[in-house]
C-alpha cells in the first residue's frame, strides 16, 4: 500500500496566488496579515502603507487634500502594482473591495479572504486611533455600523470568509490557513 506523501511535498491549493485580506477597518487585516505572511514565509504588503509611501502623505492628509475619489484611484493603481509581484499576503484598505475593477482584479489574481468581525469588536479596535478619516465624526460608531451594512454585499463576494474575533491573532491566522486548505479555484 503506498504511503501518503509528506505534507511538505504536497502543493497547497493556494501556492502561486497572493492572499488578499479584505474587510472593514479594525478587522485585523494588517496585524493578522503580517503574522500570516510570516507563517507562510511570504512578503507582506499593506495597500494603505504603500499608498502613503507613493503619495508622501498620510491617508488622512490624502483624504483632506485630494478627497476620497482621488484616494480610491491611487489605491486601485497601487493594488494593481502589488499584484504584479510574486505571491505575498496583501492587506487592502477597507474600501478597496467596493470598487468593481479592484474587486475583479483581486478575484482574478489573488485569493480574497474577508476578515469579518462584529461591530463591537471593530469599534473596540478602531476607537483607540484617530487615523481613520471615515470615522472623524460625532456619530462614528453609528457610521461604522452603517459602513458594515453597506459593504457586506461586496465583502461577501470574497473567496473565503474568516471571522476575526478578540483573542490571540494566531487564532485568526490559523482559521485563515484552515480555510485556505479547502480553497479551490473557481
Amino acid at each position: 500500500m503506498p504511503s501518503d506523501p509528506e505534507p511538505s511535498s504536497t502543493p497547497l491549493p493556494f501556492e502561486g496566488r497572493t492572499i488578499a485580506l479584505v474587510g472593514l477597518m479594525g478587522a485585523g487585516k494588517s496585524t493578522v496579515g503580517r503574522r500570516l505572511a510570516e507563517k507562510l514565509g511570504r512578503d507582506f504588503y499593506d495597500s494603505d502603507h504603500e499608498i502613503e509611501k507613493a503619495a508622501g502623505l498620510s491617508i488622512s492628509d490624502i483624504f483632506a487634500k485630494h478627497g476620497e475619489a482621488d484616494f480610491r484611484r491611487g489605491e486601485k493603481q497601487v493594488i494593481r502594482r502589488l499584484l504584479d509581484l510574486s505571491p505575498h499576503v496583501l492587506a487592502t484598505g477597507g474600501g478597496a473591495y467596493l470598487d468593481a475593477d479592484t474587486r475583479a482584479i483581486l478575484r482574478e489574481r489573488a485569493i480574497t479572504v474577508w476578515l469579518n468581525a462584529d461591530i463591537e469588536t471593530l469599534w473596540r479596535r478602531v476607537q483607540k486611533r484617530d487615523t481613520r478619516p471615515l470615522l472623524k465624526r460625532a456619530d462614528a460608531k453609528d457610521h461604522l455600523s452603517s459602513l458594515a451594512l453597506d459593504r457586506e454585499p461586496f465583502y461577501s463576494q470574497a473567496d473565503l470568509v474568516v471571522h476575526s474575533k478578540d483573542g490571540p491573532h494566531t487564532q485568526t491566522v490559523n482559521a485563515i490557513l484552515k480555510a485556505l486548505q479547502t480553497w479551490t479555484p473557481s
